[in-house]
Order: C-alpha cells, then sequence, then structure tokens
C-alpha cells in the first residue's frame, strides 16, 4: 500500500460504525465489505486528507488512484479512490489519457455506486476537455459488449444540462434501446428525466417517436414531465 492508502484506511477505519457495515454490505449486494462509514462523512474525510495533496504528472496521479483502488480491502477505500480521482489539483488531467483508468475501474467494479459517479463526473470532465476524442470512445463503449462501459456512455452527460449534445446522447442510448438488462433500461430513462429538467418538450417528442423503448425508460423518462 502507498503512504495515502494507509492514511486513508487508517481515517476511515477511526470513524467507521461497524454497526452498520452489514447492512451497507447487503443493500450494495456487495461482495467486498464495508467499514461503516457513510457518503458524507467519507467525502469530509477524504477533503481533510487531501488538502494540498497534488502530483507532478498525470501519470503519478493515475498511479496513487489505481493503487487505493486495486489494493481496497473495504468498499470506501474505492469510493475514496474516485475522490481522489476528482480532486481539484488534477482537473488538468482530466483528459483522454485518463480514459483508460477509469475504465479499469468501471469494469472491475462493475456495480452502479461505482460507475455512475465514475461516468455522471469524471467521464464529464473529460467529455467538456476533449470533446470530439471522448464522443468517439464513448460511441465505441455504447456498442461494446461490457454492459458498464454501455451505461457509462449513456451517462456520461448526465450533469451537462443546456451542455448536452442531443445527437450524441441518443447515439449512446440507440444500441441499448430494446435492451433487456435493467441496468441499461434504467440509465436511459435517468438520462432522458435528467435532460428533461433542461427541456421537457424534447425529451416527451423523443419517447413519443421511439415505441421500443421499454416501459421502465419511458416510466423514468417522463416522470417530470406535465402530461
Amino acid at each position: 500500500m502507498s503512504e495515502l492508502a494507509e492514511r486513508i484506511r487508517t481515517r476511515l477505519s477511526e470513524i467507521a460504525d461497524p454497526a452498520r457495515a452489514p447492512g451497507m454490505q447487503a443493500y450494495m449486494k456487495s461482495a467486498m465489505p464495508y467499514l461503516g462509514v457513510s457518503s458524507v462523512p467519507l467525502r469530509k474525510a477524504c477533503k481533510e486528507l487531501f488538502v494540498g495533496l497534488s502530483f507532478s504528472s498525470s501519470a503519478e496521479w493515475q498511479k496513487e488512484v489505481l493503487a487505493i483502488w486495486r489494493k481496497a480491502q473495504f468498499r470506501e477505500e474505492r469510493y475514496a479512490a474516485i475522490e481522489l480521482a476528482g480532486i481539484r489539483t488534477a482537473r488538468g488531467f482530466q483528459r483522454i489519457e485518463a480514459l483508460p483508468m477509469y475504465e479499469e475501474m468501471i469494469v472491475t467494479g462493475a456495480w452502479w455506486d461505482y460507475v455512475d459517479a465514475i461516468a455522471s463526473q469524471r467521464l464529464l470532465a473529460i467529455l467538456q476537455a476533449e470533446p470530439e476524442a471522448m464522443k468517439r470512445r464513448m460511441r465505441e463503449w455504447a456498442v461494446c459488449d461490457d454492459m458498464w462501459k454501455r451505461r457509462s456512455a449513456i451517462l456520461c452527460q448526465l450533469n451537462a444540462k443546456r451542455e448536452t449534445d442531443l445527437e450524441f446522447l441518443y447515439a449512446c442510448i440507440a444500441p441499448s434501446i430494446s435492451s433487456k438488462e435493467f441496468f441499461l433500461r434504467k440509465a436511459i430513462g435517468w438520462a432522458l428525466r435528467q435532460y428533461a429538467r433542461t427541456d421537457p418538450k424534447e425529451v416527451a417528442r423523443y419517447v413519443r417517436y421511439h415505441p421500443e423503448l421499454s416501459p421502465l425508460s419511458k416510466r423514468e423518462a417522463l416522470k417530470h414531465v406535465a402530461g
């Protein structure tokens, strides 16, 4: 373990409530155990641990993030790795060369808590920095065999609001639009529902012209759209 990884584990252990850990593990259906640290104190602890932290290169930053991710014994340590990936001093490293790191985290994490945080925050940062290169890669992910990479492509503009590229969003949805996989159906509905906050009429139009959308996707998409 790196020195930072050890400090993270020590601090999380200090603030953990072990009595909560089994319930958290059961809720997330996780093979990896929990320490018993909920999201708010975890983020607070990470913020304190990462004060003044900087990296000389993207490679150094990625090495540290992956060291924490790969050596994690508790799920909260992987949450801390995701937090580290998003620190302010690493903002300039959110480029296409960081995508293999996130890809490893998505594929090996293979569950919605990891994937959704990475897709909606970290992948969006790369998309904003290098839109054309990132769109090409996400279009590839949208048709690949890995469900979690497909979900990531669908969700990578989740927080883009008015900057959402609709053509790109629909291109990422299209390969999974008829999927029977719950996590893809849910992602499609969520992405559309989020954009409906910006343009509800457009989302209503899209749903109307795509009857092949699953009932779940439609229901999620139109949740906040007036009848």
